[in-house]
């Protein structure tokens, strides 16, 4: 799994795992860092400790955002990013995961009697007519939503004029023959939300698994509106200091990781800047049941070792990540690889059952309104909360980025034409 969640602090000196979609040592990666050369990537600690010290969770109920971003890889072989499962492999666990879904998991509803959701981020440079086919008429059924993916420049760095080309033709495929993603309002674009392979977003992690410093900048010409990469795995260069947060990008989205600071998004401001960055909880674990006294990193990364609990529910709702001025709407981002064969029993299996099971039961003694949503019903939530939306949050789940496609749209005219802001 591409998440150490699971990672003990008397661990930190050695590597336990790798990112699933990077090579294995040898093929595009160096060997493991000394533990010296590995400390600049929990940059973000001094952050998170200022937000220990001055987050709090509101009192009385709090409504729950929770959304689970899915790097929906069926071709995936773990262990090894170049390499590929056979198409058997990926039709039969594409059906199986189809097939079985709404009945491991459907039982359980949140207030507004919605399953739990998952947003199905495909990978464009993995794209198969009738692999996503299946998955789109599965999402039609109510299970989720697709979105775009992407991983590029392992061997070497991409460039912009094929990154720009490879999201707009799969953008356009995905809405024109799949009938996914989203539209603002009478626009004929078709606008998606976007999750990085290996985490490296706007060439974030040294040059590796991307190439190209003005990606942030591709990506709102090409209508991304929000990306959910992060956080990454525990020591990837590619993560940034700012955590648990929503903001804008803070610096000129033509350099290099722009999203490395930013504004937070606050009620009565309206975000400019888009894509916006919805990042899942990153913490520090210390309640005892890790494997090491001192604890363990939390990136809410549901794996094989380290299933979904009302435990690490605590650390999530901990992180308190919210809209300033409005802190009872919890948002909570959580991301799998569900293709991946040792995370079935996270994902779909008795482990995620128990826990839904006791998330949905147990709510009302935690003062807790759930809502299982998409990445697209999430963003538009908290673009209702910057607009100084009150009441049910489940109300604004269409607020802006609708599924509705515009009349007579035409896929030749959408390509030719750019979005700057949203």
């Amino acid at each position: 799994m591409c998440a150490l969640a699971g990672l003990s602090m008397s661990e930190l000196g050695r590597e336990v795992s790798h990112d699933i979609c990077s090579p294995p040592h040898g093929k595009g990666q160096k060997a493991g860092k000394p533990l010296a050369q590995k400390l600049p990537y929990l940059c973000w600690i001094p952050h998170y400790l200022k937000q220990r010290l001055t987050r709090r969770l509101p009192r009385g109920t709090v409504h729950l955002i929770l959304a689970v971003a899915d790097h929906f890889e069926p071709s995936i072989v773990p262990g090894n990013g170049f390499a590929r499962a056979a198409y058997d492999e990926q039709e039969q666990r594409v059906e199986c995961w189809c097939r079985d879904y709404s009945g491991a998991i459907g039982t359980w509803r949140d207030d507004e009697g919605f399953p739990l959701k998952h947003t199905y981020f495909y990978p464009a440079e993995q794209y198969d007519r009738g692999l996503v086919g299946r998955l789109a008429e599965h999402c039609r059924s109510g299970w989720g939503e697709i979105e775009v993916h992407l991983h590029h420049g392992m061997e070497a760095p991409d460039t912009a004029e094929n990154t720009w080309r490879q999201l707009i033709r799969f953008r356009d495929t995905l809405a024109s023959e799949h009938g996914c993603l989203a539209y603002d309002g009478e626009s004929k674009i078709p606008r998606y939300a976007f999750v990085h392979g290996n985490f490296a977003l706007a060439n974030s992690a040294g040059g590796y698994g991307c190439g190209i410093d003005c990606e942030m900048q591709i990506l709102a010409e090409t209508g991304c509106y929000a990306d959910l990469t992060l956080p990454a795995s525990t020591f990837h260069p590619a993560q940034i200091a700012k955590i648990n947060s929503l903001y804008e990008c803070g610096l000129p989205l033509g350099q290099r990781a722009p999203h490395r600071k930013g504004r937070d998004l606050r009620r009565g401001l309206a975000p400019r800047i888009f894509p916006i960055m919805l990042q899942g909880p990153l913490m520090l674990d210390f309640d005892g049941s890790s494997r090491s006294r001192l604890g363990r990193f939390e990136n809410a990364a549901l794996t094989g070792p380290n299933p979904p609990s009302i435990r690490r529910l605590r650390l999530w709702k901990q992180a308190a990540i919210s809209v300033q001025g409005k802190p009872d709407w919890i948002f909570i981002k959580l991301h799998c690889h569900s293709m991946d064969p040792g995370s079935k029993e996270a994902v779909l299996g008795a482990s995620m059952q128990k826990f839904l099971r006791e998330l949905v039961e147990g709510a009302p003694q935690r003062h807790e309104t759930l809502h299982f949503v998409t990445a697209r019903e999430m963003v538009n939530i908290v673009l209702a909360a910057c607009d100084g939306k009150n009441g049910n949050p489940g109300e604004y789940r269409d607020y802006r980025f609708r599924r509705t496609r515009p009349a007579l749209l035409n896929v030749e005219d959408c390509a030719s034409e750019r979005v700057v802001k949203g």
